[in-house]
């Protein structure tokens, strides 16, 4: 199978390279939503954390997604940006002290983990709707 990096073809992989670069990448996915919780709950302002969120959001949008996931994943990546940057959950705080700043730093930083995947499928959006010959509007 050839892999793909934004929809051009860089190389052919085997099925075994195939399948542990699908494990890489969904341990990728699972450690940067991990370490987005724990960032969230106790490091919200670390820099280097921030850093590393942001290098394994690109590698997971780089490794992770085939065609069909890319629409749905933009959706999702959309609405958990915008909540993360609302701090929709600070009422919580009226219930349990800290509880919403807690959350609020939780959903930023799965925000700050999904964004530069978000931007990767976005390119590769945008380059498949590119494509030549592939449109439903030419007449034969």
């Amino acid at each position: 199978m050839a892999m793909r990096v934004l929809g051009i073809r860089v190389v052919t992989l085997t099925t075994g390279t195939q399948r542990a670069l699908g494990v890489i990448g969904a341990a990728a996915f699972g450690a940067g939503y991990g370490l987005a919780v724990i960032a969230g709950l106790w490091f919200p302002d670390n820099g280097a954390l921030i850093a590393t969120l942001v290098i394994v959001g690109l590698l997971v949008g780089l490794m992770n997604l085939t065609s069909r996931e890319i629409v749905p994943y933009l959706v999702a990546a959309l609405a958990l940006i915008l909540i993360g940057n609302t701090q929709a959950f600070t009422a919580l705080n009226l219930t349990i002290d800290g509880l919403g700043e807690k959350l609020n730093g939780i959903v930023r930083m799965m925000a700050i983990f999904t964004a530069p995947a978000a931007v990767v499928q976005a390119l590769r959006a945008g380059m498949l709707l590119a494509r030549p010959g592939e449109s439903q509007d030419q007449k034969p």
